[in-house]
């Protein structure tokens, strides 16, 4: 197949990623609210958190409750990350803290597009391609690609939170592709991880293709 009917693409870490890195972030706005941290210890303990908690799904929840299934997991993962570093104690109140945090990353300010995404959107936008989001993440994800100005090239979003079922697990590449009435042959899937993005898309069907951004971080 030359030319796929679907490209899915993965969001954080292919599309877009953080300013600076994660422990940056944290800890700027650590220091709004009074804490100074070592941004590099922050940002191996965040990783560390992240990687040790459960999938961002939550299979069989009542659609209602999401927002607050997805805030208490990113809150479980914050309040981790700073336990870690030993900081998190030092906040006057952590739960105004995690709030304002939160909400932070839900707007376009932590993020930054990656230079190659924009022409190669336009370009498969321009090849009669339908383009699709599918990550791991919350329904914070709407709001950000929209700032982000990368909505408009997309047909679809598929957000694990939403659907009960992170990749690399078949079923959110199931209903992906359930939103474009596409087979696995016909689509691809373009994502920075091998494990959940370039080995998951290849085990049901798709094209997997993976992207090392950290060769270039651009």
């Amino acid at each position: 197949m030359s030319v796929p009917k679907v490209i899915l693409l993965d969001a954080v870490g292919t599309l877009f990623g953080v300013r600076g890195s994660v422990g940056d972030v944290y800890g700027e706005l650590a220091s709004q609210a009074g804490v100074e941290v070592d941004v590099e210890a922050l940002d191996r303990a965040f990783y560390e958190s992240f990687k040790a908690a459960p999938p961002c799904a939550f299979p069989g929840i009542d659609p209602l409750d999401l927002p607050s299934y997805e805030y208490e997991w990113w809150r479980s993962i914050a309040t981790q990350t700073f336990q870690t570093i030993g900081a998190i104690d030092r906040f006057p109140d952590f739960e105004e803290f995690f709030a304002e945090l939160y909400h932070y990353f839900a707007t376009a300010e932590p993020w930054v597009v990656y230079e190659d995404v924009l022409p190669a959107l336009r370009y498969w936008q321009q090849q009669g391609i339908e383009l699709g989001v599918v990550s791991n993440f919350d329904t914070r994800l709407y709001p950000v690609l929209e700032q982000l100005q990368l909505a408009p090239f997309l047909t679809s979003i598929t957000i694990s939170s939403e659907v009960g079922a992170a990749k690399p697990e078949p079923a959110i590449f199931s209903a992906a592709l359930g939103k474009h009435n596409c087979e696995p042959t016909e689509a691809w899937h373009i994502g920075d991880s091998d494990l959940e993005d370039y080995r998951g898309a290849k085990a049901f069907g798709l094209r997997g293709i993976w992207i090392d951004r950290s060769l270039s971080n651009k």
